[in-house]
């Protein structure tokens, strides 16, 4: 967050660069296909919405172990009396704090942009959000425990935006294997949420328990190959170079 704040030409740049792919994709596709953008703008606002903001919670761990290795101060964060998976776990945190807040600026500026004013009640969408994070935060937590194992996957990390978007998009009601998929049943939830203004409390319990199964599942799988790339890395002494 300090970053941010300290380097505002490049966090607005960033910020920039997010909208900018959505008025290519909106602007471009009313040119191109102005009935089909038309009949399914609620679900690419909402869709959109949820790819950017797993992409900032899930490279925020990924990139920062990088810069960290980079900068030669991975090894300091291990020298925490905290510890240095703790550590790990509030910078994730913030970052999911982060995303939340570019996630409210961008859907803001694309209800604006496209006149379609969804339903945003605090009570159902932050919550519903939080776990539609979480099976990208867990992917998170996996590439940040290879990014200390390997240092260069930065390539892979750009490979998983694409597959975000397909995850994100995934048919789950003709499919229904498929919710549980990371994202996929998050993305289904806040589009009922979001287009047809449903209360977190009337959503069908059986389709919470499997949001809260799967953001619960892949947090946990994610942390566990974190913390066995960590020991990895320590094995191999690996740890301090790049």
């Amino acid at each position: 967050m300090l970053l941010l704040l300290r380097y505002p030409v490049n966090t607005i740049s960033q910020f920039g660069t997010i909208l900018l792919v959505f008025f290519v994709v909106f602007y471009g596709g009313r040119a191109v296909a102005p009935t089909a953008i038309s009949d399914s703008i609620e679900g690419i606002i909402v869709g959109y919405l949820l790819w950017s903001m797993s992409i900032t919670a899930y490279s925020g761990l990924s990139w920062g172990v990088t810069r960290e290795a980079q900068w030669g101060t991975l090894e300091q964060l291990f020298m925490s009396p905290f510890g240095f998976g703790p550590v790990m776990v509030v910078k994730m945190v913030v970052n999911v704090l982060e995303s939340f807040l570019w996630g409210a600026l961008t859907l803001l500026v694309m209800m604006t942009v496209t006149g379609h004013w969804l339903a945003v009640d605090p009570l159902t969408v932050v919550p519903l959000g939080a776990l539609a994070l979480a099976p990208a935060v867990g992917i998170g937590f996996f590439f940040g425990g290879l990014a200390i194992r390997f240092k260069r996957i930065e390539n892979a990390f750009q490979l998983m935006q694409f597959f975000f978007i397909g995850l994100i998009a995934a048919p789950v009601a003709q499919y229904p294997l498929m919710k549980w998929l990371p994202l996929a049943q998050g993305s289904q939830l806040l589009q009922t949420a979001m287009k047809d203004g449903v209360a977190l409390w009337n959503l069908p319990a059986g389709e919470l328990a499997v949001l809260v199964a799967t953001a619960v599942g892949y947090l946990a799988l994610g942390y566990a190959a974190f913390h066995y790339c960590q020991r990895w890395a320590r094995r191999e002494g690996v740890m301090g170079h790049y």
